[in-house]
């Protein structure tokens, strides 16, 4: 237990942060409990610390917990506590279809045409997902130059956290065995680890179905050297030129709070100190484009005065496609998340969530999606939304596809999804700024499959996830009667897949991959070692300025990247500290 957890103070913080998402307190009240977290409005106008994170999201958090430990860190965090929608399982997609402004996930829609979502929220990604924790590959570690040992013992130190094994229930099992069936072997059984095959993994839902999230690593942090704000929104990176350095040094940075006045930050005095950046795949390289560091000519045609010339911010940003079917069951399915993984030798992942507890189309509800451009349901985006290829995906569309969602009988929700992504991906994209607002978001593209190789892993997940449907261990979650080919295209009987039609009538696996395509919010890249950060993520051109989050990968890590994301924060955090205490 960190330093400093014996205190009255600290004995509040643990019972309340360990379960952040939990509690069914207002955030007034949270806040009065919570001594160093506080409303950005509340803050003073000018302050010092030893590290300004920008960020409280799954790495900021640990990372802030890390540093905390021996220095003064101030955590700027853009949204507010997590919600109690978020705390269970059962509410997995309520704040996903939240678009009231304050929502703790931030909709924006890629220049692909696919909906898509960024957190707003303390603990980031981790109040928002689905909870599945699996820890990278080892030939990821070697490929990163990661320190083996100390990422190792970064895994351990989340996990001890917030990671739990999962209870399997039957749908999940009946998953594993096709998959085994099906050829994705051997069965690895209950591990972390990242090896071909199938195998179950973790989950911070634990046994009651109740989240637990990266803002549960605060509770570690030593409480007289953390300052969390709320509701805090830098507009910019501040840097000077200073005798003797080679480069710009950052020296603190803009925020503004709800009413929108300023507020500035500054790095206390020593050359150890730091401003690092943990705003994510979107905001950091948003952040750096704001601040003056990226493309001359964009951030000119911006307005906005270069300190940097740095061509390769916003660039390398990828999005790994998410493809799925939903197969309908003859008999009621339990609610379940992502236990089980399928792990295959062409470069595809195949998972699965069961149960129509969440997402039902509900009348208002689905108006309420519809209206408001969410479609955050999993029936809406695998069903009607799958008759619609992303660049046709329009609101008055969506509504359209939303109303016929709503008119199926309940029964048609019954059963569950089994959906695949693939390794990498190979293709990329770039972020831009739309304009010079940091509220606003950036234009995001993806580029999906506009690599073969892509595609050919997309279409070997869909043919295992076909022969998963065809298993003897699957048969009593499949009607007898149905085939593969009427799973997707029998509107009458199974009329939640339904196909794009095409002037030509095409049906390939390829055309399928293309025009079904989602988000499984695995995005990443803009800030990528070696193009805009070293190998401790060291912004180039700069000084004392750091990026530690997923932006700074260039293919996402393991089946499911959160946990490697914590893992980086813990990392970095320990790094960090030696540094700056060695002689």
């Amino acid at each position: 237990m960190a330093l400093g957890l014996a205190s009255s103070a600290a004995l509040v913080l643990a019972t309340i942060l360990g379960s952040l998402c939990l509690v069914a307190l207002s955030e007034d009240e949270q806040l009065e409990n919570l001594r160093f977290v506080r409303r950005a409005q509340d803050a003073p106008l000018v302050s010092h610390y030893n590290y300004i994170i920008i960020g409280g999201g799954t790495a900021g958090c640990p990372l802030a917990a890390t540093l905390s430990e021996h220095s003064r860190v101030l955590l700027l965090e853009r949204g507010g506590l997590p919600y109690r929608n978020m705390s269970n399982q059962q509410h997995f997609t309520d704040a996903l279809a939240d678009t009231s402004p304050a929502s703790p996930a931030q909709r924006f829609i890629s220049e692909d045409g696919v909906v898509n979502a960024r957190a707003r929220v303390l603990g980031g990604g981790s109040c928002l997902n689905a909870g599945f924790y699996t820890r990278a590959s080892n030939d990821y570690v070697h490929a990163a130059g990661w320190d083996a040992r100390l990422v190792n013992s970064s895994y351990r130190w989340v996990e001890r956290a917030l990671v739990f094994r999962p209870d399997v229930p039957p749908w999940q099992a009946a998953l594993r065995d096709a998959l085994l069936e099906a050829g994705v072997t051997p069965d690895n059984g209950f591990t972390f680890d990242h090896v071909t095959g199938t195998k179950i993994g973790g989950t911070i839902f634990d046994s009651s179905g109740q989240r637990h999230t990266a803002a549960d690593f605060l509770r570690h942090a030593r409480p007289g050297g953390l300052t969390v704000l709320l509701y805090a929104t830098v507009s910019r990176i501040l840097f000077r030129q200073q005798e003797g350095a080679p480069y710009p040094v950052a020296y603190g940075v803009v925020f503004s709070d709800p009413l929108g006045v300023q507020h500035r930050v500054y790095l206390q005095d020593g050359g150890k100190n730091e401003v690092i950046l943990s705003a994510g795949t979107l905001g950091s390289p948003q952040l750096l484009m704001l601040s003056g560091v990226g493309p001359q000519a964009h951030l000119e045609a911006h307005g906005v005065q270069v300190l940097v010339d740095q061509p390769m911010v916003g660039q390398g940003v990828a999005d790994n496609p998410m493809n799925s079917v939903f197969i309908p069951s003859p008999v009621p399915v339990a609610l379940s998340l992502v236990q089980v993984v399928g792990i295959t030798r062409t470069g595809s992942f195949i998972e699965g969530v069961s149960g129509s507890e969440f997402g039902i189309p509900v009348s208002e509800g689905v108006r309420r999606l519809a209206r408001n451009f969410g479609l955050f349901s999993p029936q809406l985006q695998t069903g009607q939304l799958g008759t619609l290829p992303p660049k046709q995906r329009t609101p008055e569309a969506l509504q359209r596809a939303a109303e016929a969602m709503r008119r199926l009988d309940r029964r048609a929700f019954r059963g569950g999804f089994i959906l695949e992504k693939i390794l990498g991906p190979v293709s990329s994209g770039h972020i831009e700024l739309r304009s010079t607002d940091p509220r606003a978001n950036p234009a995001v593209t993806f580029n999906y499959f506009q690599e073969k190789e892509d595609l050919d892993r997309c279409v070997h997940g869909i043919e295992t996830i076909e022969r998963v449907i065809q298993s003897r261990a699957f048969a009593n979650f499949t009607y007898a009667n149905a085939s593969v080919e009427s799973i997707f295209t029998d509107s009458a009987n199974f009329p939640v897949n339904l196909l794009p039609r095409h002037a030509n009538d095409s049906r390939t696996p390829e055309q399928y991959c293309r025009d079904t395509v989602m988000t499984i919010w695995h995005y990443h890249g803009g800030c990528q070692v070696g193009a805009v950060v070293d190998d401790d993520y060291r912004v180039f051109g700069v000084q004392r300025l750091r990026v530690i989050d997923s932006s700074t990968f260039k293919y996402s890590p393991g089946t499911n990247p959160q946990a490697t994301v914590m893992m980086l924060g813990r990392y970095m955090g320990v790094k960090i500290q030696a540094e700056r205490w060695r002689k």
